[in-house]
Order: structure tokens, then C-alpha cells, then sequence
């Protein structure tokens, strides 16, 4: 397998595709018509020796993961409002649009887009420090009461974040809307797997891939479940709000040396690294799902609008020559 250096994610009735600055989002729309919209993302830091440095970079990346994806999920979710609602809404926008220019809508739309994503990945960041982190610590707080070992209690930490991260998981994936989203989700593991494999973008192919890939998003924060385990067992203090407060603090360093075990595991094929990688492999049979031909085929619309994968196709061939 050879790294091709695209990445996505699944949002709603459609996939999205990202290659360096440039992204593309792929969606079946209720008529069953598949609309791609291609634009750039150049990042939250322009500077390149700056958003290239090790763990600095995975902090990054996880931020811009969480802007881009928001971004992409609310075009997706466009296409499926309700009638009754779109209709009083067009009518507003109609009359609005009449005592506005064009350039001055057009800035206030940016304007109102930004502050929405801003507050939602805030929200998300907010709510997840709050379940995943937070929570945890205070129920290993309860069994120090009965536990006097802090190693264990750090241990036992990592077990009920992980429960609760999977439990998660497992949950969401029962409503059937998430449950097509994960088909979605594996539509997009498929088609990079098929050209990471050396394999032309068809159905037929894509749809013999594997669904799972070890850069995927769901590896990624297993892997900062299990890390933040090492060092919190570590780093201890003897204060319980200073404890907390280091949770908090270390997240963006946890994240950071995640990801760049996420990055070498997708451009290695190391034994080790592979054996690494398998638990992260193993929950994305959660988050993923077989996709139809018609889930497929969004997958591929989006590769194609971002990355010429008959040209990295052949030149993989070339090299097995």
C-alpha cells in the first residue's frame, strides 16, 4: 500500500475529500442527483515551518478537522431541510435580499457562517473535554476511596473513558441516520484504499476494498484515549484541582502525539506499527459500515474532484515494474 496523502470524512448523504488545501464534498441529493462543490482550506496557520512541526502539527490538524468537518456537515445538511421550513425561510431571504446589495449579503453570510462554526466547534470541544475527560476523572475520584494505589486509579480512569468513548460509539450507530452516515464512512475508506492499492476508482473495485484504514479519525482518538492513559499515570500531583486542570492542559499535547502515530502508521507497513494499529482498525467496525453502489459512487465523485488518481494509479504500476 502507498501513501496517497487524501483524507475525508462522511457527512450527510454524501462524502468529502480533502488533498492538501483543497476539498471537495460529494452529496446525493434527494432527486438522487450527485452535487460536488470543490473549494480550499488553507488552515487555521499559514506559515508551513510553523504547522509542520512535530505534535504542534497534530494540534493543528484536530482543530481544522473539527472546523472543516462542521463546515462540510452543514453544506450536506442543506439539502435536506425540511419543506415546510425552507419555504417561510426563502421567503424572508427573498425579502431581505431586496434591501441589500449584493456584496453586502454576500459579507454578511460570511460573517453569520463564521460565527456559526466557531460556536459549534467550541460547543464540541467544550462538551467533549467535558464527557471524555472530565467525567472520567471524577468517577476514579469516587473509588479512591476504596483504592489506594494512584496507579490503579489512573488505570481505572483509562477504562471508563474508554467505556465511555465506545459505549459512545456503539450507540449513535443505532440511530439509523448515523447508521447511513457509517456506510458513507465506509464508502471513503474504500476509495482511498482502492487507489492506495494500486486499483483504477471503479465500483466494482472500490466495493471489493476494505472499509477500514489506519488514518482514520475514529483510530486517531482511540489512540488518544490510550495515550492519555500513559500519562496520566505518570504526571501526577498531589492537589485534585490541579489534576484536573493538567487534563485540560495536556489534551492538546495528547492530541499532538497522536497524531503523529496516526501519520506514521499510514505511511508505514512496519509489523509493529501494523500491530498498533489494529484497535483502532477493530472500532471502525463500529463507525463504518458497507456501502451500496450508490454511496460508492458519491466516494468516487469526490476523489475525482480533488485528486488525479489514474496518474498516481499508473505511477504505482510503473514502480512495481
Amino acid at each position: 500500500m502507498r501513501y496517497s496523502g487524501i483524507g475525508g470524512q462522511a457527512v450527510m448523504e454524501g462524502v468529502m475529500m480533502k488533498n492538501q488545501e483543497k476539498y471537495a464534498v460529494a452529496v446525493r441529493k434527494p432527486d438522487q442527483e450527485i452535487v460536488v462543490e470543490t473549494s480550499v482550506y488553507e488552515g487555521i496557520v499559514k506559515n508551513k515551518k510553523i504547522r509542520n512541526m512535530p505534535i504542534l502539527r497534530g494540534v493543528f490538524s484536530f482543530i481544522e478537522s473539527l472546523t472543516l468537518g462542521m463546515k462540510t456537515l452543514t453544506f450536506s445538511a442543506s439539502f435536506f431541510e425540511e419543506e415546510e421550513e425552507e419555504a417561510p425561510k426563502k421567503h424572508r431571504e427573498k425579502k431581505e435580499r431586496r434591501a441589500l446589495t449584493e456584496e453586502e449579503r454576500e459579507r454578511r453570510e460570511k460573517r453569520q457562517e463564521s460565527a456559526m462554526m466557531g460556536g459549534t466547534v467550541a460547543l464540541s470541544v467544550v462538551l467533549a473535554v467535558a464527557i471524555f475527560m472530565i467525567l472520567p476523572y471524577y468517577i476514579s475520584v469516587f473509588f479512591q476511596r476504596f483504592i489506594a494505589s494512584q496507579t490503579v486509579i489512573a488505570l481505572l480512569e483509562g477504562v471508563v473513558r474508554l467505556a465511555i468513548f465506545i459505549g459512545y460509539v456503539a450507540a449513535i450507530s443505532l440511530m439509523p441516520d448515523i447508521r447511513r452516515v457509517y456506510m458513507y464512512h465506509g464508502a471513503e475508506h474504500k476509495c482511498i484504499n482502492c487507489i492506495e492499492h494500486g486499483l483504477d476508482l471503479t465500483v466494482e473495485n472500490v466495493r471489493g476494498s476494505s472499509r477500514q484504514h489506519k488514518r482514520c479519525g475514529t483510530s486517531f482518538l482511540l489512540i488518544v484515549m490510550l495515550i492519555s492513559i500513559v500519562f496520566f499515570m505518570f504526571i501526577r500531583v498531589d492537589n485534585g484541582v490541579l489534576r484536573l486542570v493538567l487534563r485540560i492542559l495536556l489534551i492538546p499535547v495528547i492530541a499532538g502525539v497522536s497524531y503523529e502515530f496516526i501519520r506514521l502508521a499510514g505511511r508505514s507497513d512496519n509489523a509493529f506499527v501494523n500491530i498498533l494499529s489494529k484497535p483502532g482498525l477493530w472500532l471502525q467496525k463500529l463507525t463504518t459500515r458497507e456501502p451500496d453502489d450508490a454511496m460508492i459512487e458519491v466516494g468516487i465523485a469526490s476523489v475525482e474532484a480533488v485528486f488525479d488518481w489514474k496518474a498516481y494509479v499508473d505511477e504505482i504500476r510503473q514502480n512495481e515494474k
